[in-house]
This record gives C-alpha cells, sequence and structure tokens, in this order.
C-alpha cells in the first residue's frame, strides 16, 4: 500500500503522507515522496506544490520501529533517502508545506527544505531529536538556522520542546498560520492564485535567487539579479505578463 498519495488540482499537485501511524516516514516514504516530487518537477502542466498530511498528523518523523528493524544505512543515504532530501534544492517549483498536524524530527527538517510553511493554529511541533539520544538530522541545523536565526534553532534543537503553530510563526518557522477548521481549503486558495496568477518563470527565477544567495555576497547576488533582469525582459512571460495588466484581464502565462 502507497505511503504517499498525489492528487491535481489543475496546476497543483497536492502531496500527501499517508501511512500508520502519525504518517512516520521511513525509506520506502522517502522514496515515494522524492518520486512525486520528480512529477512535480518534470511535468509542465504542473506549477505549485503542496505536500501535507492524512488525518491528525503531518508527521511523527523517523519510524523508529523501521529503523530498529535494521534498515540498512546505506539506503537511508542514497538518493530519495533521508540525506536525499537536499535534492529538494533542485526542485524548480515552489513547495508549500500545509502543516496540518503535529510534526516531529526528519518531518521538521523536510518542512525546512520547502519554500514556503503554513500551519494550522493547533498544530504541534518538536525536534525531538534530543530526546532520542539523535543530532540535527540531514542539514536541519543548516536550514533552521537560516529560516529562524541562530538563538531560535538553538533554543528548539537542544530543548526539543513541544510548541503550537502559533509560536512556531512568532519564531519564524512558518509563514502563515491558519485556523484548523477550513485549513486546506485556505492553503488551497493561496497556492491558486500562485499557480493562476504568477509567473512560472519568475517563480522558478525568484526560488533560485533566493536559495542560490545563502552561499553569495552581496556583489554576486547583485551580479544575478542582472543577468536574470535582462533574460527576464526578454521572455514570453514579460510579454504576457504586461499584456494583461494593460488589457485588463487574466494571465495566460506559458513559463517560458
Amino acid at each position: 500500500m502507497a505511503a504517499v498519495t498525489t492528487r491535481r488540482d489543475d496546476a497543483i499537485l497536492v502531496i500527501t503522507l499517508d501511512r500508520p501511524k502519525a504518517n512516520a516516514i521511513d525509506v520506502a516514504t522517502s522514496m515515494e515522496l522524492y518520486a512525486a516530487f520528480k512529477e512535480l518537477d518534470e511535468d509542465p502542466s504542473l506549477r505549485v506544490g503542496i505536500i501535507t498530511g492524512t488525518g491528525r498528523f503531518f508527521s511523527a518523523g523517523w519510524d523508529l520501529g523501521a529503523a530498529n528493524e535494521g534498515e540498512a544505512v546505506d539506503a537511508v543515504h542514497s538518493p530519495g533517502g533521508f540525506a536525499g532530501l537536499t535534492e529538494y534544492f533542485s526542485l524548480t517549483k515552489p513547495v508549500i508545506a500545509a502543516i496540518n498536524g503535529p510534526v516531529a524530527g526528519i518531518g521538521l527538517v523536510m518542512t525546512l527544505y520547502c519554500d514556503i510553511r503554513i500551519a494550522a493554529a493547533d498544530a504541534k511541533f518538536t525536534s525531538a531529536f534530543v530526546k532520542r539520544g539523535l543530532i540535527a538530522e540531514y542539514g536541519g541545523a543548516w536550514l533552521a538556522s537560516r529560516v529562524m536565526g541562530v538563538a531560535n534553532a538553538l533554543e528548539i534543537f537542544i530543548s526539543g520542546r513541544v510548541f503550537d503553530g502559533v509560536e512556531a510563526r512568532d519564531l519564524g518557522l512558518v509563514n502563515k498560520v491558519l485556523p484548523s477548521e477550513g485549513f486546506m481549503d485556505a492553503v488551497m486558495k493561496y497556492a491558486r492564485d500562485m499557480a493562476q496568477n504568477n509567473s512560472p518563470r519568475s517563480m522558478r527565477v525568484i526560488k533560485h535567487q533566493i536559495w542560490e544567495s545563502l552561499f553569495q555576497g552581496l556583489g554576486e547576488g547583485v551580479e544575478l539579479s542582472v543577468v536574470e533582469m535582462k533574460a527576464s525582459i526578454a521572455s514570453e512571460d514579460f510579454k504576457e505578463g504586461v499584456a494583461h495588466f494593460l488589457e485588463k484581464r487574466q494571465a495566460r502565462f506559458s513559463g517560458r
């Protein structure tokens, strides 16, 4: 039985963790996630991805039961395994983490690899690693310190404490907090606005610019923006962006 399901909503691919119990992740689940994100990235009709969990949980993190059964270390570190989370950086389309409920451990790290994080107000967060004798896994320390600052990253990872969606927003961990009632409908509305009204090309380039900036100085960032600005002005999406604005009609971006 598949642990990851996908559903298309026009130009949006909704990727859902669906694994008893609590959507915990093992290597097989990670491989299924890898395949789903590959589908998102390679299908030109798709413009935005959403990852969420079924039922009450987003993800309880690594399936410790499976780990105790002796999953091979080299499988964990293979492409599509937990270390393969870094491959999310190569995705060209924006990914929204719709954190519908409790999230812990590697599940929390996975949301850090997403571009936008939206949480239900009563969702529960914990790194949990220190409670299990583990460390900040698979780039979690690097990402968290950049997403929420060093002080907040140290506090939530070293304490391992539980906090809710509202505090997650205050810490800078999530971008938006929404009521639990109607949560996914609201996330879908947000994603549809992106998919229908934004240039796919612009979203792709801006995503690259922002992630790349983490490895650049200001001068390099300015140089890249000049190169990309020239390319954008020559693009079909720029012409369409001007035309639909002047003609007061719905945009028809091609992504080129």
